[in-house]
C-alpha cells in the first residue's frame, strides 16, 4: 500500500460517482478534467443535475461575452 497517496491519511473514502469509459485514456482525460472543476460542479454531477453543468461551467466576470455585452448597454 502506498501511504504517500493522496487518499491514505483521508480514509475512508467513498466511491460518489464512476463511470464507464472506452479507454483508460478516456477515463484519465475525464479525471484530470473533473479535478480541475468547482466543488459545486463535481456536487452537481454526482447529483445527475447534468443540467446544471453547462450553467456552472459560464463565466461569471466582466470578460465573459454575454455580461459585456450587458454592461455595454445599461
Amino acid at each position: 500500500m502506498n501511504k504517500d497517496a493522496y487518499t491514505h491519511c483521508r480514509r475512508p473514502v467513498s466511491l460518489e460517482w464512476f463511470n464507464y469509459f472506452p479507454s483508460n485514456m478516456e477515463a484519465i482525460r475525464w479525471e484530470k478534467k473533473i479535478k480541475g472543476w468547482t466543488r459545486k460542479k463535481k456536487q452537481a454531477l454526482i447529483d445527475d443535475k447534468f443540467d446544471l453543468l453547462h450553467e456552472l461551467s459560464e463565466c461569471k466576470n466582466e470578460t465573459n461575452y454575454k455580461i459585456s455585452l450587458r454592461l455595454r448597454s445599461d
